[in-house]
This record gives C-alpha cells, sequence and structure tokens, in this order.
C-alpha cells in the first residue's frame, strides 16, 4: 500500500471515530449523558418519612446525592430552579430477618435485612422526555447479633445501603442507564 493510501485510510478511521463519539449524543468518560445546554442542577432536601429511620438520614443522604453528582459532572449545583431539578423522600427504612436459622429448636434470625427505599422526583428542564418519578431501593445484610441500633450508630453501615441508591439515581438521570 502506498503512503497516499495509508493516509487516506487513516483519515477516514479517524472520520469513523469522531462520527461515533458524536453520534450517540454528549459522550463523556465518566458515564454521564449530560446535554451541553444543561448547566445547573438543584437538588432539594431528601426528607425521611419513614417512621423508622434515624434522624440523621434526611441530611446524611442529601449532602451524599449532592457530593456524588458534585464529584462526577460539571454541573454547578444551585438551591433551586436548576435545569436538572430532585426532589423526594425517603419512603422506608426497614429492618427485618433476611434467613432464619433453628437454634435449639428455636427459629431466630440468621441474618437480618436493612431495606431502604427513596422515591425521586426528577426533572430535566431542558427535555421533559428524561423526566421520571421512581421509587429506588437497596438493602444490605447483617449478621444476626447486630441490631438496628448498633446499624444505625456505624456511620458506614447505612451509607453502604444509601451509596447503592444514589449511584441508581445518578445512572438513571444522567447516565441513561
Amino acid at each position: 500500500m502506498t503512503w497516499s493510501k495509508c493516509k487516506i485510510a487513516i483519515s477516514y478511521q479517524l472520520l469513523a471515530v469522531s462520527f461515533l463519539l458524536s453520534g450517540c449524543g454528549v459522550y463523556s468518560f465518566n458515564g454521564t449523558n449530560i446535554d451541553p445546554t444543561i448547566r445547573t442542577i438543584s437538588i432539594a432536601t431528601i426528607q425521611n418519612n419513614s417512621p423508622t429511620g434515624p434522624s440523621f438520614l434526611t441530611q446524611r443522604f442529601t449532602e451524599d446525592l449532592k457530593d456524588y453528582f458534585q464529584r462526577n459532572t460539571n454541573l454547578k449545583q444551585v438551591p433551586r430552579d436548576g435545569d436538572l431539578q430532585f426532589e423526594g423522600n425517603i419512603v422506608a427504612y426497614d429492618f427485618a430477618p433476611a434467613t432464619v436459622q433453628q437454634v435449639n429448636g428455636v427459629e431466630q434470625a440468621g441474618t437480618n435485612r436493612l431495606t431502604i427505599q427513596v422515591k425521586i422526583r426528577f426533572t430535566n428542564t431542558k427535555d421533559d422526555k428524561q423526566s421520571f418519578e421512581q421509587v429506588f431501593q437497596n438493602f444490605d445484610d447483617y449478621q444476626a447479633n447486630r441490631n438496628i441500633a448498633t446499624i444505625n450508630s456505624d456511620p458506614t453501615a447505612v451509607r453502604s445501603t444509601t451509596d447503592k441508591i444514589i449511584t441508581d439515581i445518578f445512572n438513571k438521570s444522567v447516565a441513561n442507564w
């Protein structure tokens, strides 16, 4: 193959790659798919409406959600009326046996499961077709000797479950997964 044919082949390959990257909308290497006209985000306080959730859950979940978007996007956070808007509430915070085992003929919990549900209303002011309202749920299992008080007092335990929910919210809203 001559040098001029190689240059033409390379040019076509580069052109094809650029079409692939631009053909799917706005792509970034952090996995987001955010239109360049979207510049701001507002995240209202996610209230804890579950009767059994710990008092710190409202503030921690809201701040962790804001931090996640700040770390993973270039969007400017504004108090209200952002191009992307999040509001919602924690609707369930349940701690119940996940497995049952027999100990000396008595049934008792083998593991306990913490399940958290968060209802989120997401509004994309630039493209209403992207807006949604959905309940996100996740859980973690704990040994039977850990009760809800020890889980609530462990800073990493509850955060493990809420982090998974926050990732799901992020993926649904700006990663389009």
